[in-house]
């Protein structure tokens, strides 16, 4: 498995870190209705469920980019380091939206797709 790939398989995963952040503690949770539940959080549970959305997101374009990149050929280290690039802003971005450190989380979130571009691209 390449670095590439390892970092799909984390990505396809990692939102569901924000799941947990979102359901800290489980204080008043209610497991027949998480979905409502979760809509009347507030604070860092709210940021973190929408960071979970977010991350949902943004999977089909980035597994898209690894996938294209793979088949045409693309250097491998280049594709490794590109999905890494990825992979550690969307890990910046989620701990910048459950922060509330919104510039910062726009910024690295444009850090990632960056990468993702430049997967499509091969720069």
């Amino acid at each position: 498995m390449t670095i590439a790939y390892a970092c799909v398989l984390f990505m396809g995963l990692f939102p569901y870190v924000a799941a947990g952040i979102a359901k800290k503690g489980f204080e008043g949770y209610d497991n027949s209705m998480p979905r409502q539940w979760l809509a009347m959080q507030t604070g860092f549970r709210a940021r973190a469920n929408a960071a979970q959305a977010n991350l949902f997101e943004s999977l089909p374009l980035f597994f898209a980019a690894v996938i294209i990149a793979s088949i045409g050929n693309a250097p491998q280290i280049r594709i490794d380091s590109l999905a890494l690039g990825f992979v550690i802003a969307r890990i910046a971005y989620l701990i910048c939206y459950v922060a509330n450190w919104s510039t910062t989380r726009s910024i690295v979130w444009l850090c990632g797709i960056v990468c993702v571009v430049a997967l499509f691209f091969q720069i």
